[in-house]
Parts: C-alpha cells; sequence; structure tokens
C-alpha cells in the first residue's frame, strides 16, 4: 500500500509509516532531532542569560556556560549518532534495506 506521497508504507493517525527500516528510521530520527535541538535551543538561551546575569559571579558564570557547552555537545552526539549508524549500515554491514 502506498502513502499519498509515493512512499511505501502504511497510512496511520500519525502519517506514513515507511515499510522500508532506513526510511523507518530516518522518519523517526528527524523527529527526535527536532525535539533535542528545540531543547537544546531553549538550554542554551537559559546558558546565556545566567552568563548574561552572572555580574561576575564565578559560580553562576560556570553554570551558564556549562549549559550551553552542554547543550552544544548533547546536538553533536544526536547528530553524529544518525551519521554513525548509517556508516556502520550502509558502508561497513552493507545491510539489505539501508542502502
Amino acid at each position: 500500500m502506498a502513502c499519498l506521497n509515493g512512499v511505501d508504507g502504511i497510512e496511520t493517525d500519525l502519517g506514513c509509516i515507511p515499510k522500508d527500516p532506513f526510511a523507518f528510521v530516518e522518519k523517526f530520527y528527524g523527529i527526535g532531532l527536532g525535539l533535542i535541538g528545540g531543547v537544546a535551543l531553549l538550554f542554551i538561551i537559559y546558558g546565556g542569560y545566567l552568563v548574561l546575569t552572572s555580574q561576575g559571579e564565578p559560580i553562576q558564570l560556570e553554570k551558564g556556560k556549562s549549559y550551553i557547552y552542554y547543550s552544544i555537545a548533547g546536538i553533536l552526539l544526536a547528530v553524529l549518532g544518525f551519521v554513525f549508524i548509517r556508516v556502520i549500515a550502509v558502508d561497513v554491514l552493507h545491510i539489505p534495506g539501508f542502502q
């Protein structure tokens, strides 16, 4: 059964769920990356607020810097995780359906 956009999948209340394993992972990983990016953006803004309002207080300044640092690190880990899976599944193991 094909969905409206021509993708081979199953139409559900959540939209078209692809039957292809890589397309399935890609779709839901994209949603997850969007959520991670949104939360990270909020923490970067909050960390910047802490840095700006620290008035030179070292504990507050370090707290703000750590929020910013760990938000950026989380985004990088999420993106690099997808790249790692893609490289392992496609280039190294040659798993069928991940082309």
